[in-house]
């Protein structure tokens, strides 16, 4: 049934209360409807997510209670110093992540279209797109602060007023930087359509410099005195920068602390709570007042912003990286200049999406960022070959996830281009070899000089470094090969979200097996050389076992078992994938 509207003359748009609750109602069965579908067409995922998540959180559970034991035996001052600078830096995260995710739901995205076409007011859509972009921007901040603040609610033996006060306070915190990250987007987007992305690369590489500069400093300022109490305290302190009172992340950190605080008797506990919900007030009121300042600045620029970002007309220009492009498309024979045409393609699509490249460029810089301090502290040979390997895997999960998230849509996201692909003297299986292609490449490049920076920083041996190379090779190698196979073999030509497509039976299984192979990996070569380090120098002469399982033939014995097993990780599922994708049917 078609609704029949009025004439334009006599239309009026509902009162702002009634149109709020017309796009809470749209929301709230928006996420009823992805509950069910996820509980009858992806419970596989949503139990491993579920079960993944409760092993993440335990985990860092027990690392923050450990840690909280060792610095309760300090003053209370590197608590808060601790406190703010861990808020500080998710508060300036939170403010990039949700500044990318409201510019790619508010401009870029089909619902976006959809919704300004209706008769209602910008800022109701504001509103209503802001809300899904500050669940996907802040999950990740609950997820690792609401251990480590239980953690410690714990350890000070805080009261149950405490527990109750910990969603309060992170979600009006949450709200503040989500806020302000999305009014920059709209400002740029409406008043600097054509520098825009100069002007984000230009904030992100400040950012990034100031980070680097002040993790430099204070790492190069304490020396390497090793993980003691003075070592703590001299590193906390150099963090008083973060406390400044203006910032969210102090209120927080302060109402936070009072929350927890025990009173010697029932004044003073009061006492503690009135000031904790007086510091909860700050929030709440600085995040209503950002949201107004959102409201306006939608209902000012929002429409603008979108007419400047979908009206723009790309102009072609001689720039580096089309002399790129042009050098990868006529490298090479003519008999594979269709590859590279399509690599050429998935490369241009990679840059001119935000979201995907700004993702992986956080990511691998905070990475950069923590190898580049690993130099500063003191490890014995044990603990740098076990640090080492753990870099290796957190490199691979890092890697699988965009493989997984990016990669493995990327032959279903064909589909409605696929009839021009099935016309173009171009062979299916070149259209699978250049995603992995894409895929391979991208990854092995900074991911091995990732792991290059964390083994000289580590100062380990070059026959370490070198095994650390070939496992980040084999690693890229099988990701590669399971998302594309996988993404070939279960192509969903009819869908258009890469989120839902990731989010299928298709994209859980290539997330369960990449980790599997990670896993695999990394414990198969990880573990002769744990025992070369720890239990050969300890081992009596007689258990000649250990000193073969530790010497170099099981050392290249473990390597040359993950390479066969790679080799076979890659192209099974390249093979399967090639083999069903030559006879789908568009």
């Amino acid at each position: 049934m078609v609704a029949s509207f009025p004439a334009s003359g006599d239309t009026q748009l509902l009162a702002p209360d009634a149109e709020a609750r017309v796009f809470l109602r749209l929301r709230t069965t928006l996420v009823w409807q992805t509950v069910r579908w996820m509980c009858q067409h992806a419970r596989l995922r949503l139990s491993l997510v579920t079960l993944l998540s409760a092993v993440f959180w335990a985990s860092l559970y027990g690392i923050f209670y450990e840690a909280f034991t060792f610095v309760d035996s300090l003053h209370a001052d590197v608590i808060s110093l601790l406190f703010n600078a861990f808020f500080a830096s998710l508060m300036v995260m939170l403010v990039f992540s949700n500044g990318i995710l409201t510019y790619g739901s508010m401009y870029t995205s089909t619902q976006a279209k959809l919704l300004l076409t209706l008769p209602a007011r910008s800022e109701s859509i504001f509103g209503h797109m802001f809300r899904e972009s500050l669940w996907f921007s802040s999950w990740g901040f609950v997820l690792l602060g609401s251990p480590m603040l239980v953690a410690y609610g714990v350890i000070r033996e805080a009261s149950w007023t405490y527990y109750v006060l910990l969603l309060p306070f992170m979600i009006s915190f949450v709200v503040i930087p989500a806020t302000v990250g999305s009014i920059c987007c709209v400002a740029m987007a409406a008043w600097l359509p054509r520098m825009r992305m100069y002007a984000f690369v230009i904030l992100l590489a400040a950012c990034g410099s100031t980070a680097i500069w002040l993790g430099w400093s204070l790492i190069r300022s304490v020396g390497t005195e090793g993980l003691t109490a003075t070592w703590l305290e001299k590193t906390i302190s150099n963090l008083a920068l973060t406390e400044h009172k203006l910032l969210p992340s102090w209120w927080l950190s302060s109402g936070l602390i009072e929350a927890a605080r025990k009173g010697s008797d029932a004044a003073n506990a009061w006492a503690s709570l009135l000031d904790s919900l007086k510091f909860l007030a700050l929030l709440v009121s600085n995040g209503l007042l950002v949201q107004v300042v959102g409201l306006w600045m939608a209902r000012v620029a929002y429409r603008l912003g979108y007419s400047e970002v979908t009206g723009e007309v790309s102009v072609r220009r001689n720039r580096p990286l089309s002399r790129f492009d042009d050098f990868l498309m006529n490298i090479g024979s003519r008999r594979r200049r269709p590859v590279r045409l399509l690599l050429v393609k998935d490369l241009r699509v990679f840059r001119r999406d935000i979201a995907q490249w700004s993702q992986v460029a956080i990511f691998f810089g905070l990475l950069a960022l923590y190898f580049l301090n690993l130099s500063h502290f003191n490890y014995n040979m044990t603990y740098r070959s076990l640090i080492g390997f753990l870099n290796l895997a957190v490199v691979g999960l890092i890697l699988s996830t965009f493989t997984t998230r990016f990669v493995f849509p990327m032959i279903s996201l064909e589909g409605r281009r696929f009839w021009i692909l099935g016309l173009l003297p171009v062979h299916r299986d070149q259209i699978v070899w250049s995603k992995f292609l894409f895929s391979f490449i991208g990854g092995v490049v900074p991911c091995s000089l990732l792991l290059l920076m964390s083994d000289l920083m580590l100062d380990i041996s070059m026959s370490l470094i070198v095994i650390h190379e070939i496992c980040c090779l084999i690693l890229c190698m099988g990701l590669s090969g399971i998302a594309v196979g996988l993404g070939a073999m279960m192509p969903d030509l009819q869908e258009t979200s890469p989120a839902k497509i990731a989010s299928g039976f298709g994209g859980t299984l290539s997330l369960v097996v990449s980790s599997l192979f990670i896993i695999f990996t990394v414990t198969v070569v990880a573990l002769p050389i744990h025992v070369f380090t720890t239990l050969a120098a300890m081992a009596p002469p007689g258990l000649s076992p250990f000193r073969w399982a530790a010497g170099p033939w099981g050392m290249a014995t473990a390597v040359g078992v993950v390479v066969a097993v790679g080799l076979l990780v890659t192209f099974i599922p390249l093979v399967l994938g090639l083999r069903a994708f030559r006879q789908l049917e568009a």
